[in-house]
């Protein structure tokens, strides 16, 4: 199968390189030309709980005009970057094209819509991957617990099986969902809980966890976007938000989540699609948000030096 991922930062490298490696024709699109060379030159080495490998295979482009038609495009870009990558798509996407968007935080789906007729976009949740860039042309992962699969409408599907089942040959763990907005949403309450707190106080998850004072804090962070889901009557597979997000921390102590790795790097993170997004739905709900609006207003403020 040909296809294109957009943005291959952490994440994405990760899924152009296992796809690549099982004989697909990958194409990899950024801005970012010093990975991007690298990649054409030595080749991209995936390295983690997949493995170490070395793949050549990989084709690259500031531009996804060049790749041409494909049949799968798979966005992988920080949720901020979804529109405009849906925009730049538009030239090679067919009536036949399967548009995969894989993001942290909320609205993805809806973002695509404002460039693209959205028949054919499919929704994905990634999990458990700890996904870092360790330097040009080389990304590691920390884990890789499972890749979850969903039509943007709903429903199971033919063709929604179709890519678990490529996902799957590439050596991802991967399950198809009919609801996969409870999969995101599960997925969103987790990241809530530690992304912004682990940003702010400048620790792993488990040292989060730790301290009670941090622990406190992250695990309110969560509690506000589990009630404002449960208002907008998202059917959770669980009912005690305190243990399910605790067994999730508890699976990676030693992680930093990408908001954490942002800041280190002095960039720009998902803030607005995690813990900036609780009090806007807080607000449609009729829920409140007090932890997550501090959190965010840190964070924000922050990055309002970075350049």
């Amino acid at each position: 199968m040909k296809i294109a991922v957009i943005g291959v930062g952490a994440m994405g490298s990760v899924y152009a390189g296992l796809l690549a490696d099982a004989g697909h024709e990958v194409w990899a699109i950024d801005l970012w030309q010093e990975h991007l060379a690298a990649i054409r030159e030595k080749g991209l080495r995936v390295e983690g709980a997949s493995g170490d490998r070395l793949v050549s295979s990989i084709n690259v482009a500031t531009s996804a005009v060049d790749a041409g038609p494909c049949e799968l495009v798979i966005i992988a870009t920080k949720a901020a970057g979804v529109a405009a990558a849906a925009q730049s798509i538009a030239p090679i996407v067919t009536p036949s094209t399967l548009v995969l968007t894989i993001q942290n935080g909320l609205g993805a789906g809806e973002r695509i819509g404002q460039h693209l007729n959205t028949a054919n976009v499919l929704l994905g949740v990634a999990g458990g991957f700890g996904a870092s860039i360790r330097g040009l042309g080389h990304v590691h992962h920390n884990g890789m617990e499972l890749i979850r699969l969903g039509e943007m409408q709903g429903g199971l599907s033919e063709r929604l099986e179709d890519m678990a089942a490529l996902w799957r040959e590439a050596g991802f763990k991967v399950k198809a969902f009919a609801d996969i907005n409870q999969l995101i949403w599960e997925k969103f309450v987790c990241n809530v809980t530690f992304s912004g707190p682990c940003t702010v106080f400048g620790r792993t998850i488990g040292e989060v966890m730790d301290d009670p004072m941090t622990w406190q804090i992250a695990k309110n962070c969560g509690l506000e976007a589990y009630r404002a889901g449960c208002a907008k009557a998202i059917n959770f597979s669980f009912t005690d938000p305190v243990r399910y997000i605790s067994d999730f921390g508890r699976r990676m102590p030693d992680a930093r989540p990408s908001m954490l790795l942002d800041h280190l790097a002095s960039q720009r993170s998902e803030i607005d699609a995690i813990n900036g997004m609780v009090p806007v739905v807080a607000k449609e709900v009729g829920t409140e948000a007090p932890y997550n609006e501090v959190i965010s207003a840190v964070v924000r403020v922050r990055e309002a030096g970075f350049e």
